[in-house]
């Protein structure tokens, strides 16, 4: 759980004091849980969901528009990596970047899962994600981690 809260906030205190905050919600409002889905489930929501407020309440912009054009890269069969590296640069993206991106990789969320968590369209989620993913690759490929693009 702290994996995703350090994911989505890039900084090790507020995903300390959002995942806590998370485990006092969670016991405080049990009885809402409805059994759904499992209770580790219901607790990541809400951890993701809590991520996300705490992102919109330090105004955090999460670059999300439609209008803004698409680069397309090959994609390289011969891919060196590092996988310290691809964290890190993962870490330095942009907020709302990373948020898709580690919803989507990490977390395995789907394109309408993250567009409803972020109240944003499908496509919205799919063009952001693609972006994340091309500024991921390029500044990898600066680093020479990543294969020529």
């Amino acid at each position: 759980m702290y994996n995703i809260a350090y994911r989505m906030l890039n900084n090790r205190e507020d995903a300390e004091d959002i995942l806590q905050e998370t485990f006092v919600d969670c016991f405080r409002n049990i009885n809402f849980f409805r059994f759904e889905s499992t209770f580790g489930a219901w607790l990541k929501r809400i951890l993701i969901n809590k991520c996300i407020n705490h992102l919109h309440k330090n105004k955090i912009d999460l670059m999300l528009t439609d209008n803004l054009p698409i680069d397309v890269y090959e994609e390289d069969d011969e891919i060196a990596y590092d996988i310290s590296q691809i964290i890190k640069n993962i870490e330095i993206l942009p907020d709302g970047y990373r948020v898709i991106l580690s919803l989507y990789l990490l977390e395995g969320y789907d394109h309408s899962e993250i567009a409803q968590i972020l109240g944003i369209s499908e496509s919205t989620s799919k063009s952001q994600y693609s972006r994340a993913k091309n500024k991921l690759r390029s500044q990898l490929s600066k680093n020479r981690i990543y294969g020529q693009t």
